[in-house]
């Protein structure tokens, strides 16, 4: 892909006491090892191939990244605008959406996701619970249920060129909802919700209904690897992530 675009949304601000710790109120900026948590997810999407990467964050975060990205974008105080941001940076390219918050996010990881998007409009990577837990054994709770499956889902996308400006708004509040099944069924409508709430929604009633909205091929990739499902939420998540990486 050696036209793709790689937009990192980076705004993300934390509470008092988790500020405290890391130093900073910016999440990204949050210290890592020798580095900052942004520096995982800069390296994938540059190994990756990216042409070109935009960082949606304030200016700390874009003096940081300085001399790593090609294009920082403003960020706003709404995370949802954060995330229109990111998207319309593609520019009718394709894209691909990190968020800044993947301590242990590879580009061998990021290179097999991508690999498996060749023929798909729109894509995210879910983790199987046996790999998730293998790898992070112990780790705060990231794993949902979907049709009988327990997975951990991803927090990196892609999107076809042309295809992030066509599904903006949605995908503005289905990355919003990620976290929440509850949530994500009520906005692809009433029938998912349903099956949600008698525990039969599967991925596949998710891809086809999203197929059905947008006539877009839209995939969850599985088996992917886990490194790009842990994500830094909440104190709890950093801790787990630091003390991890001091084991090595």
């Amino acid at each position: 892909m050696s036209d793709l675009m790689a937009a990192i949304t980076a705004g993300g601000r934390v509470d008092a006491s988790f500020a405290e710790q890391i130093g900073t109120d910016v999440k990204a900026l949050a210290p890592f090892g020798h580095r900052r948590l942004i520096d995982a997810a800069l390296d994938a999407a540059r190994a990756c191939g990216a042409r070109r990467i935009g960082v949606v964050g304030s200016p700390e975060v874009h003096a940081y990244c300085s001399g790593r990205i090609d294009d920082p974008i403003p960020e706003s105080p709404s995370g949802e605008e954060n995330i229109q941001r990111a998207l319309a940076y593609a520019a009718g390219a394709p894209l691909l959406l990190l968020t800044s918050d993947l301590p242990f996010i590879t580009a061998d990881a990021v290179n097999h996701f991508l690999r498996r998007c060749d023929d798909v409009d729109a894509a995210m990577p879910l983790a199987a619970e046996r790999d998730y837990e293998l790898m992070f054994p112990g780790a705060p709770q990231h794993v949902v249920v979907l049709g009988g499956e327990r997975l951990a889902n991803g927090s990196v996308f892609y999107f076809a060129p042309g295809v992030a400006a066509r599904v903006a708004q949605i995908a503005v509040r289905l990355f919003s909802a990620r976290k929440s099944l509850v949530r994500m069924a009520t906005l692809l409508g009433p029938g998912l919700l349903v099956k949600f709430a008698i525990r039969r929604l599967s991925i596949r009633d998710i891809e086809d209904r999203a197929h059905e909205i947008f006539g877009l091929a839209v995939r969850a990739v599985r088996d992917a690897s886990p490194s790009m499902c842990y994500d830094i939420d909440v104190q709890t998540d950093y801790c787990y992530a630091v003390e991890r990486l001091a084991r090595g």
